[in-house]
């Protein structure tokens, strides 16, 4: 089987106080399509940067990240977004949804950056996939308006709004209570039960333990890993 993500000896560097701070060290990992992968470990030790790096947010000092077939590193920036928009769909802990646009407009936003389908199709499509996230009945209410739990539902949908084949998730649940947590959990679970890659960040033990692979990050190394008995 292809490998969806494939990193081979990736370095990440930051300037610090005029020397330069390594945050991942020499990270080799290879995650397959349709693979679940929890990335654990304590605050600061570089699990936002991997997920950065995945994304093509930020460059390897080192290496080589190869992402659905890409050479990451040999895009230019410009490339890179075009890139993303098509292969990835991303969700923040704090959503990060447009505030002056309502729930479907920030749906509808990345497939107009992508321009893949005409206007009515973008509604269309929009409104399919807030109905499955269970906000129909709040598709033209702003950010503001509405939940944490229907915020980070709205931004799963609009992770979704292209049809990516990775999802990519940084604390997810992070800003959640147990109970809105838990419902995000099955959304994630009918996603991985579609086929899609799901690589998440998380401190949660029941997320984490509802991977089919736990990769742990300790000092910007990966430290272990493990296939836990399924959650969902």
């Amino acid at each position: 089987m292809n490998k969806i993500i494939e990193l081979k000896q990736v370095y990440k560097d930051y300037p610090q106080a005029g020397t330069l701070q390594t945050v991942l060290h020499d990270i080799n990992l290879d995650i397959f399509p349709g693979d679940f992968v929890a990335i654990v470990g304590p605050s600061g030790n570089g699990k936002s940067t991997l997920l950065n790096l995945l994304t093509g947010i930020d460059h390897p000092s080192r290496g080589d990240i190869i992402v659905n077939g890409t050479h990451l590193q040999n895009l230019s920036n410009k490339k890179l977004t075009a890139w993303r928009g098509a292969n990835v769909g991303i969700v923040f802990q704090f959503f990060q949804l447009l505030p002056t646009l309502s729930l479907l407009q920030n749906i509808v936003l990345p497939m107009e950056f992508l321009g893949k389908l005409n206007k009515s199709q973008r509604k269309e499509r929009g409104t399919q996939l807030l109905e499955r996230v269970g906000l129909a009945d709040e598709m033209h209410r702003l950010p503001s308006h509405v939940s944490g739990g229907q915020q980070q539902r709205a931004a799963i949908a609009r992770a979704l709004a292209n049809d990516p084949p990775l999802i990519v998730a940084d604390e997810p649940t992070g800003n959640l209570d147990a109970t809105t947590a838990e419902a995000v959990f099955e959304l994630f679970a009918h996603l991985r039960d579609q086929g899609k890659t799901l690589v998440m960040v998380t401190h949660n033990e029941t997320l984490a333990n509802a991977a089919s692979c736990k990769i742990e990050i300790r000092s910007g190394r990966i430290h272990a890993d493990s296939s836990p008995e399924p959650y969902f």
